[in-house]
């Protein structure tokens, strides 16, 4: 059994603990909005955060996140996430949308930490984020109209 605080909740998962992150998530814990794409952590559609930080869960042992918070798509909220899923909106940035937690979750651990990013630094950021439908130019107009909305 291992215990894990997922969106704020206690959860006691029967799970290895050497199991990714993200097969705990979508199937004992049953929150499927972390998305699997590559396994490997190359497309970041699994990202969550852990303690704050963007993580890749398909290459994030369980055991890792014991005792640290996980947040997933489910469970981002706050200014700075209310800022980003309404830029997303306002800007149409979804086109087939499987990417998109992955997306979010990097961008809002982007802006927690630099409210003021410059393209390089969301190139950077979303590095490893890869969108099939290529709306790139959307997700960092997005990016940067949460900015200027958390400024």
């Amino acid at each position: 059994m291992v215990s894990l605080t997922i969106n704020s909740s206690p959860h006691q998962l029967d799970v290895d603990p050497d199991m990714p992150l993200l097969w705990a998530i979508r199937d004992h814990a049953n929150l499927t909005g972390t998305k699997f794409g590559c396994g490997a952590g190359l497309c970041g559609a699994c990202t969550v955060h852990l303690d704050g930080e963007p993580v890749r869960a398909c290459q994030t042992p369980v055991g890792d996140a014991v005792g640290k918070n996980i947040t997933t798509i489910e469970g981002l909220d706050g200014r700075v996430a209310g800022a980003v899923q309404a830029a997303w909106k306002k800007l149409d940035v979804v086109q087939c949308g499987y990417c998109q937690p992955g997306q979010i979750m990097s961008a809002v651990g982007l802006l927690s930490q630099n409210n003021k990013p410059s393209d390089a630094d969301i190139d950077t950021a979303m590095d490893g984020n890869v969108c099939r439908c290529a709306t790139y130019v959307r997700i960092r107009a997005a990016v940067h109209e949460a900015a200027r909305e958390l400024a």
